[in-house]
């Protein structure tokens, strides 16, 4: 025994038990501050920029984060760069719809709104009648 404890001091060997990780995998930490983002009602544009990525990327996060469950309000920002009638119009599209499908609301309303219009709303609507 007084071999082995001399090894483990002399070599600095600690024990497994002894150590503890704890941590939050990157994608967590990013979902946490994009939902923080939004409570604070910072514009998703400027959201995206502060985080490094695309407006698309933060808009695939933000579905991610509501396909979880997790509500989130959008509005001020909707608000922000949407007529209340365009917001309503997508809205009832999928309220409608037998599905949330992306595809099928671009070929359906894609002349009327940009992709970007399309998914927001569907961000809004799941939130608020999915979760």
């Amino acid at each position: 025994m007084e071999i082995i404890k001399r090894h483990v001091d002399e070599n600095e060997i600690e024990r497994p038990e002894d150590l503890r990780f704890r941590s939050v995998a990157n994608k967590s930490k990013m979902k946490i501050s994009i939902i923080q983002g939004i409570d604070r009602k910072i514009a998703l544009d400027e959201l995206a920029d502060s985080k490094g990525l695309e407006f698309d990327e933060l808009l695939d996060e933000v579905e991610a984060i509501v396909y979880s469950g997790t509500k989130i309000n959008i509005d001020y920002f909707l608000d922000e760069i949407m007529d209340e009638d365009h917001q309503d119009e997508i809205f009832e599209y999928f309220r409608e719809s037998e599905s949330d499908d992306l595809e099928a609301a671009i070929q359906e309303l894609g002349s009327d709104f940009t992709e970007e219009e399309i998914r927001l709303v569907r961000v809004k609507f799941l939130s608020e009648m999915g979760n």
